[in-house]
C-alpha cells in the first residue's frame, strides 16, 4: 500500500515539475533552433559578403580588360603604341592602393583569329602560338579554369573578342594571389574557413589546410552536398575526415557562376548555443530540485496532521482512550483534531459507563447466583428441621436428618468456596463418579423439596452394573438438583 503522505508528495512534486519539464523541453528546443537559425544567417551574410568582395574583383578585372580592349581599338596605333598600352594596363594595379583587391594581369597578349601573337605587353620573347581558342560572339568573354603555375600560385586566363580582323582576341594571363588570400582569410569562429568553386564544383580556391594542393590537382566537390549548387543553401554534413561540419553557400557570383562555401565545424559553431543549452540545463535542474524540496516540505506539513490523526485512530483502536493529538494549524485539521479529542473523550466516559454498568450486572449475577445455590440448602434444611421436630424420636430420621445436614453444609461451603475464588476460578477436578450413586443422592436431597411441593420424588431401579462417568461430583450433582427444582 503507498501512503497517502507518499501520494500526496509525488503529486505536488509532479505538478510542480512537469510544467517545468515542458518548459525545459521546450525551451532547450526552441534555444538549438533559434541559434542554428541564427549562425546559418551570420554564415550566409558573410558568405555574401565575401562572395560581392569576389564579384566585385572579377567585374575589375572584366572591367580592366575591356579598358584595355577600347584602348585598343584607336585609329592608327603601331605596334610600339599598342604593347605599349598593353604594358601599362599591366602594371595599372601595382599603382593602385595596397589595401584594394584589383587584379592582377601577368600578361595582355593580342591574337589573330589563327591564334597567332599580333602584340604582348612583354618585351623581348613573343607570346607562344595558340592553336585553339575559343570562338565566342562578339563581345563575350571566356575565363578557363584556375591552374597553379611552376611557382605553384594560381593563375587563369581569360579571352576577350575585339573588333579589329587583325586583332581578333584580347587574352589576359591573370594571377588569382590576391583572391586566394581574400578566401584564405574568410574566417567563421575559431575554426571556420571558406572554399570558392565553381558551376561544376571544381575548386577555385581553397581556405581550409592544404587548399591550394586540392585545387592544383583540379579537385571537385562531388559528394559536397552544396557542390552542384541546385539544392539547399546551408546543409550539415560529416566530411571525410569525420568532423561534422555546417555549411552555407552564396549565391552565384556573375558572371562566372562562381560560389562561395564557408564551412565551420559543428561543435564550434553551436558552442554558444551548447553553453546556453548547459545553462538552461543547470536552471531547470537546480529549480527541479527547488521545487521538489519545496514540495517535500509542503507535503510533510500539510500531512502531518494525518499522521498525528491516524496515531491517535490507532491508540484508541488499541484501547488507550487517554491518546489525544495536538494539531498547532490554524485550519480544518485543527478542528477535526479538536472532534477527535472530543470523540475520545467520549469515549473514554462511554467506557467508564459501561464499566460501572458491567460491574453492576456482575454482582447482580453473583447475588442471583448465590441466592439460587443457597436457597436450595437452606430451604431443603429448613424443611428437615421441620420434620425432625415431628420424628425426633425415629433413629434412622434422625441418622438420615445428620447426613442431609452434614450434605447440605457441604454445598454451602463449596459455594462460599467458588465465590472467595471467583477473581481466580478453580479449574473443575474430573475424576470417575459413580452415576447411579449420584442419582439416588438428588433424588434423596430432592424428596422433601418434592413433598413440599406436593411431588414424589423417586428412583428407578439402579442396574446392578456401575456406571462410570468422568466429572465434577459437586458439579454435576448441583446440574441435577437445579434441573428437578426447576421442574418442581
Amino acid at each position: 500500500m503507498i501512503p497517502i503522505t507518499r501520494r500526496m508528495a509525488l503529486l505536488v512534486t509532479t505538478a510542480a515539475v512537469v510544467p517545468l519539464l515542458v518548459f525545459g523541453l521546450v525551451a532547450a528546443r526552441t534555444v538549438t533552433n533559434s541559434t542554428r537559425e541564427s549562425v546559418i544567417a551570420a554564415h550566409a551574410a558573410l558568405a555574401a559578403g565575401s562572395a560581392e568582395s569576389i564579384a566585385l574583383y572579377l567585374e575589375s578585372s572584366v572591367r580592366l580588360l575591356r579598358a584595355a580592349a577600347a584602348d585598343l581599338q584607336g585609329i592608327g596605333l603601331t605596334r610600339d603604341q599598342q604593347q605599349r598600352i598593353l604594358s601599362n594596363h599591366v602594371q595599372l594595379p601595382f599603382a593602385l592602393p595596397a589595401d584594394m583587391v584589383m587584379p592582377e594581369f601577368r600578361e595582355l597578349t593580342v591574337f589573330d583569329a589563327a591564334g597567332t601573337p599580333v602584340v604582348s605587353s612583354q618585351l623581348g620573347t613573343p607570346a607562344p602560338r595558340r592553336s585553339a581558342l575559343p570562338m565566342p560572339p562578339a563581345p563575350a568573354l571566356t575565363i578557363l579554369p584556375v591552374e597553379v603555375d611552376a611557382d605553384s600560385l594560381p593563375r587563369t586566363t581569360m579571352t576577350l573578342r575585339l573588333q579589329e580582323e587583325r586583332a581578333t582576341f584580347l587574352v589576359a594571363d591573370l594571377r588569382l594571389e590576391s583572391l586566394w588570400q581574400l578566401v584564405g582569410n574568410i574566417r567563421v569562429g575559431g575554426t571556420g574557413q571558406a572554399l570558392l568553386v565553381d558551376e561544376t564544383g571544381r575548386l577555385i580556391a581553397d581556405g581550409r589546410e592544404r587548399g591550394g594542393t586540392r585545387v592544383a590537382r583540379g579537385e571537385r566537390l562531388g559528394a559536397h552536398p552544396l557542390a552542384d549548387g541546385t539544392g539547399a543553401t546551408a546543409a550539415q554534413y560529416v566530411r571525410a575526415d569525420g568532423v561534422e561540419v555546417l555549411a552555407v553557400s552564396s549565391a552565384p557570383i556573375r558572371p562566372l557562376q562562381w560560389r562561395l562555401i564557408v564551412e565551420q565545424p559543428a561543435p564550434d559553431a553551436f558552442a554558444a548555443a551548447r553553453r546556453l543549452e548547459i545553462q538552461l540545463l543547470v536552471f531547470v535542474s537546480l529549480a527541479l530540485l527547488a521545487n521538489i524540496a519545496i514540495g517535500v516540505a509542503a507535503g510533510r506539513s500539510l500531512l502531518r496532521p494525518i499522521s498525528d490523526l491516524l496515531t491517535g485512530i490507532r491508540a484508541i483502536g488499541e484501547g488507550r482512550l487517554d491518546q489525544r493529538v495536538h494539531i498547532t494549524r490554524d485550519d480544518e485539521f485543527k478542528l477535526l483534531g479538536e472532534a477527535f479529542n472530543a470523540t475520545a473523550d467520549k469515549l473514554g466516559e462511554l467506557q467508564q459507563a459501561a464499566i460501572r454498568q458491567e460491574r453492576q450486572a456482575m454482582f447482580g449475577r453473583i447475588a442471583a447466583g448465590l441466592v439460587h445455590d443457597l436457597s436450595h440448602p437452606i430451604q431443603n434444611i429448613n424443611n428437615n428441621c421441620k420434620l425432625v421436630l415431628q420424628m425426633h424420636d425415629d433413629p434412622e430420621y434422625r441418622a438420615s436428618f445428620a447426613r442431609l445436614v452434614r450434605r447440605e453444609f457441604g454445598t454451602i461451603q463449596r459455594t462460599f468456596e467458588d465465590l472467595r475464588n471467583l477473581a481466580r476460578p478453580i479449574p473443575l477436578e474430573r475424576f470417575p463418579v459413580d452415576a447411579g450413586k449420584l442419582v439416588l443422592d438428588v433424588v434423596e436431597r430432592m424428596q422433601v423439596q418434592g413433598s413440599v411441593a406436593g411431588v414424589a420424588v423417586e428412583a428407578g431401579t439402579v442396574p446392578g452394573e456401575t456406571l462410570s462417568i468422568e466429572g465434577d461430583l459437586f458439579a454435576l450433582g448441583r446440574v441435577l438438583r437445579n434441573l428437578v427444582l426447576n421442574a418442581l
